[in-house]
């Protein structure tokens, strides 16, 4: 599983640097790096020095220690290996227009299906389903990305989401654009081709993030014992 993760971050990686490339805009590489010296001793508290020069109580030399404002900006910052740098816009099933970096801060459990569908999606739904029943932190997002959205709308989503019991705050239906959804597809290593004019031949993976936005974990297959996605979701959100 550590393969698949290293592998689906350097993807993303690789993705979201060939978007970057397509654009105009500059990119400020520069780093402002501050730094802080605080006694190993701790004689003086909490007090710091920009400069190493010795604590003046104990004479020890002083160590290291990260700017409070940086640790600040770092709670911030978007890693390499996220979904949140994808700039693709989606309509919910509420027709809303979002970022993936809208769900930032939450767990996210995303599968990628289609409304029409009659035979591996449905399964695909229940298990999901199934995982939501047993995770009681109500702190996780269960996103359905359709892989075919000229024909899934967002009213149509709305109608999907309602028949089959997923319409609250917790379950998030996305369309995108053909290319969008492609790519997202490439990030979660999600396999589809359209084999008739209503059908389509599809992988069935099920995969979470963190609130980062980073893989975390990946199932597949169809009725798999969600015992283990279960507990990695669990793991997260503790």
């Amino acid at each position: 599983m550590k393969a698949i993760t290293i592998r689906l971050s350097f993807l993303l990686a690789i993705i979201i640097g060939l978007n970057a490339c397509g654009t105009d805009e500059k990119i400020n590489t520069e780093e402002t790096v501050t730094a802080a010296y605080i006694c190993p001793m701790e004689c003086e508290g909490d007090k710091t020095y920009s400069e190493n020069v010795g604590c003046p109580v104990c004479k020890m030399d002083l160590r290291i220690v990260e700017n409070k404002m940086n640790e600040e900006v770092d709670e911030n910052t978007i890693s390499s290996g996220s979904i949140f740098n994808l700039t693709s816009k989606w309509k919910t099933q509420n027709n809303e227009t979002i970022e993936l970096k809208d769900l930032k801060g939450q767990v996210l459990v995303v599968v990628m299906v289609y409304t029409s569908c009659k035979a591996a999606c449905p399964r695909l739904v229940a298990d999901m389903r199934g995982i939501h029943e047993k995770v009681e932190n109500k702190d996780v997002k269960y996103v359905l990305v359709s892989i075919d959205p000229e024909t899934d709308t967002p009213e149509k989503l709305k109608a999907f989401a309602i028949e089959n019991e997923m319409d609250n705050e917790q379950w998030v239906f996305l369309q995108g654009t053909v290319d969008d959804v492609r790519e997202f597809s490439n990030v979660l290593a999600v396999k589809y081709k359209q084999i008739s004019p209503i059908d389509f031949s599809h992988s069935n993976i099920i995969t979470v993030f963190n609130p980062a936005g980073e893989l975390h974990f990946q199932q597949e297959g169809l009725g798999v014992n969600n015992e283990e996605i279960v507990s990695e979701i669990n793991e997260l959100v503790q």
